[in-house]
């Protein structure tokens, strides 16, 4: 599987840990979401349904070489935010092509399946779908 590098090696960092290590790894993302920018409100961000816990996600395509993500999910959704980190430490800055480039199930790779519930990887998937989406436009 072809990544980006900086979303190559995230997925690295999940396959050189086993078990509840993955869990505590996915965690430790959750807490470097970045917050929002200032100018940037949730009310005018686009819902993430698919998700269980509320999340929200600008994609700033104006500049096609250089695309800015921007992901909102409340602190008690420490799995929410993880993946949203993970897609905005791994995606974000890169060009449109690229992040398009990114296979729908990469996250598989992450080897989070035995320790998240297919919903909530449901989540992840949608996050990405929903970004490609509105690059596609």
């Amino acid at each position: 599987m072809s990544l980006p590098s900086a979303l190559a090696e995230i997925v690295d960092d999940f396959a050189a840990v086993t078990g509840q290590d993955k869990l505590q790894l996915l965690l430790e993302f959750s807490r470097e979401l970045p917050p929002l920018p200032a100018e940037l409100e949730e009310a005018a961000m686009e819902p993430v349904p698919e998700c269980q816990s509320p999340l929200f996600l600008s994609v700033d395509s104006s500049e096609r070489d250089r695309v800015r993500l921007h992901f909102s999910a409340p602190p008690e959704a420490p799995t929410t935010r993880g993946f949203a980190s993970i897609l905005h430490q791994g995606l974000d800055g890169l060009s449109a092509q690229e992040i398009l480039d990114v296979p729908d199930d990469f996250y598989s790779a992450l080897g989070l399946a035995d320790v998240v519930s297919p919903l909530r990887l449901r989540g992840m998937s949608a996050m990405l779908a929903r970004i490609k989406r509105h690059l596609r436009a």
